[in-house]
């Protein structure tokens, strides 16, 4: 486990030395979601950002893509595009068509945490995996949430950004990507520290209440489900910022 001072020690030199890089920003909230903008705040100054992000929300579609039907893509704005497609799906149109190449994929914020098994199930972070199995590097951001507690995006803009610039001027090795999550702090309170740790391979919790006709509606409590104390789960739900490496190879 590394913390914030690790971090600091361990990437490069200053933010200003980047290159002028090609960013495609994604995400599985759809396009023009809140934590989008965030993420397109946060990336600011880090190179020409292309925003291409599917034209509704997918929550939890995975590595879904689209095969066998087409793929309709529409100019929103400026270096800003929406795709009726999956978020797998906006990084192929990306390497495709529209920013053929791009050096990386951001994407996110999510509303709402991508920790241990999630990661199986989420479309933001599928966007990420896509990019990496097609040999660019790739940051997943998700941001935990909890409930009756507003979120503040510019604040988690504000955390992500310095993270952002050293992460991408860190080494890269093919198959390796990066998923990053947020904590849910309660306004006012100092920012949280940035931890280094492993996925935490704890299933989520399998509770379902049983309805007419043989029904099941899955009823597991997200903020209860099992964690190892070093792991991504605890460590965000205790209020840190989590970087994880996944490595697909």
């Amino acid at each position: 486990m590394q913390t914030a001072e690790h971090v600091a020690m361990g990437f490069g030199a200053q933010v200003d030395t980047l290159r002028d890089m090609k960013i495609v920003l994604t995400n599985d909230d759809g396009f023009g979601a809140p934590g989008l903008e965030a993420l397109t705040a946060a990336a600011q100054g880090l190179g020409h950002l292309t925003v291409i992000a599917p034209h509704t929300a997918l929550s939890g579609c995975s590595h879904r893509v689209t095969t066998d039907s087409p793929l309709r893509f529409s100019t929103r704005g400026p270096d800003a595009h929406s795709v009726e497609g999956t978020p797998a799906d906006c990084v192929r149109v990306a390497l495709h068509r529209l920013v053929p190449e791009f050096d990386w994929v951001l994407s996110g914020i999510n509303s709402g945490g991508n920790l241990g098994a999630d990661v199986y199930y989420s479309g933001t972070v599928a966007a990420a995996r896509e990019a990496v199995l097609h040999g660019r590097p790739a940051i997943a951001l998700s941001h935990y949430r909890r409930r009756a507690v507003p979120v503040d995006w510019m604040r988690a803009a504000a955390w992500i950004a310095p993270l952002l610039a050293k992460l991408m001027k860190s080494p890269w090795s093919a198959g390796l990507m990066w998923n990053i999550n947020l904590p849910h702090l309660d306004p006012g309170a100092p920012d949280p520290a940035i931890v280094f740790c492993g996925l935490d391979p704890s299933p989520l919790p399998l509770s379902y209440r049983h309805e007419e006709h043989d029904l099941l509606h899955y009823d597991g409590n997200y903020h209860l489900r099992q964690r190892v104390p070093d792991k991504d789960v605890a460590l965000c739900l205790s209020g840190n910022i989590t970087v994880t490496e996944l490595r697909l190879y």
